[in-house]
C-alpha cells in the first residue's frame, strides 16, 4: 500500500486480515509513530493498525517482493510515484484509489498511468461509495474495481474481496474513473445547496442533473451508460453529496457560509479533489462540446470568485428543456 493518508490507512486495515500488507510513507516520524502507536494518528486517529500490518519508510524495500501494488495517493501524487516505481524498477501490477482529472492535462488515472508506464502493465482502479473512516471500522461497504482487462479486474476483485468490503468487476475503467471525478464536483455543488438552505427538493434536483452530467461526459470519453447506475456512479454519488464525512461536501458548505476556499482547505487538512477537478472538467467539458452547467457553476464559484447565490440564480434561470436531453 503506497502512501498512509486516511484512505491508504482504512484499504491496508481491511485487507490485512486477508494478506501480507506493506504500508508505506514517506513521512519517517509518521511511519515511527505509527510502528510506536499502532494507529495512525495524523490521517486516521482512533482506528488500531493490525500487528500483521507492516509499516515501511523506505521506498525500495516496501515494494519490492509486493505482488500487488496499490497506489492510495491523491491524484497529484499519481505521476510522481509512478515515475518512481518505473526508475526503481519496480512496476508490476497496481490499482489506484485516487480520483479526479489531473491538473493541468485534464487526464483520467488511467491516462495518466499509461503515460508513464506504457499500455502492458496489469493494473486497475478501486472506486466507488466508500468513507475511510467506516471501512477502518469495519462496516459493510460495496465497491468498484475497474480494469480494460476484464480478467484482472475479476481476479483481483476474488483476492481482495471480504465479507464487510465487498468488491465487484467491471470492465468499463473509463467510465468508472468519469464517476469517481465528476461526482466530487456535484458533492461541492450540494454542499452550497444546502448551505444555503435551498431545501431537500433543491438538492434531490441538483444530483439527478448533477448524475445527467456525469453520465453525459462519460459516454463521451468511452464509457458505458450503465456504469453510471452503478456503485462508481450514482453510488458513490449520493454518498459524496449527502454524507457529513465528505470533504468535498464540507467545501461546499464552507463557500456557502462565506468562507474562502484557502480558510476551508486549511481547516479540512486533506485533500478535497473536486476543487482541481472542478477546473479540469469544466474545461475538457467546453472542448467536447458536453453541456455541464452544473460543473461550470462550481469552477466559477472555486476559481473565478462568482458568488455562490449568484451561481444559484444562474442556474435557476436557465431555459426549460425536455428532461433526458
Amino acid at each position: 500500500m503506497i502512501a498512509a493518508g486516511a484512505w491508504g490507512t482504512a484499504l491496508a486495515i481491511a485487507f490485512a486480515a486477508r494478506h501480507q500488507v506493506t504500508l508505506w510513507t514517506r513521512q519517517i516520524d509518521l511511519a515511527q509513530q505509527m510502528r510506536e502507536t499502532r494507529e495512525n494518528t495524523h490521517f486516521l486517529p482512533g482506528f488500531p493498525l493490525p500487528e500483521s500490518l507492516c509499516i515501511g519508510s523506505d521506498f525500495s524495500s516496501s515494494v519490492a517482493d509486493a505482488e500487488l501494488l496499490i497506489l492510495a495517493t491523491p491524484l497529484a501524487g499519481l505521476r510522481p510515484t509512478l515515475r518512481r516505481l518505473r526508475e526503481a524498477g519496480q512496476v508490476r501490477p497496481l490499482i489506484w484509489v485516487c480520483k479526479g482529472l489531473e491538473a493541468q492535462t485534464a487526464l483520467l488515472p488511467h491516462q495518466v498511468v499509461a503515460d508513464e508506464l506504457g499500455d502492458g502493465v496489469l493494473c486497475g482502479a478501486l472506486s466507488g461509495p466508500s468513507f475511510a473512516e467506516e471501512v477502518a471500522q469495519g462496516l459493510p461497504t460495496a465497491i468498484t474495481l475497474a480494469s480494460g482487462d476484464a480478467e484482472f479486474a475479476r481476479r483481483m476483485a476474488v483476492e481482495l474481496h471480504s465479507v464487510r468490503l465487498r468488491i465487484y468487476a467491471n470492465d468499463d475503467l473509463p467510465g468508472v474513473e468519469v464517476g469517481g471525478a465528476v461526482k466530487n464536483v456535484m458533492a461541492i455543488a450540494t454542499g452550497i445547496c444546502d448551505g444555503l438552505g435551498l431545501g431537500h427538493n433543491a438538492r434531490a434536483a441538483l444530483m439527478t442533473r448533477g448524475l445527467a452530467e456525469m453520465a453525459r461526459l462519460g459516454v463521451a470519453l468511452g464509457g458505458q451508460p450503465n456504469t453510471f447506475m452503478g456503485l462508481a456512479g450514482m453510488g458513490d454519488l449520493i454518498l459524496t453529496c449527502t454524507g457529513d464525512l465528505s470533504r468535498n461536501r464540507r467545501v461546499g458548505l464552507g463557500l456557502a457560509a462565506g468562507k474562502t476556499l484557502a480558510q476551508i482547505l486549511a481547516d479540512l487538512g486533506h485533500v478535497a479533489e473536486g476543487v482541481s477537478t472542478a477546473r479540469e472538467v469544466a474545461r475538457l467539458a467546453a472542448e467536447q462540446g458536453i453541456e455541464m452547467p452544473i460543473t461550470e457553476a462550481v469552477d466559477a464559484i472555486l476559481h473565478r470568485g462568482l458568488p455562490a447565490a449568484e451561481a444559484v440564480e444562474t442556474l435557476l434561470s436557465r431555459d426549460p428543456k425536455p428532461e433526458m436531453q
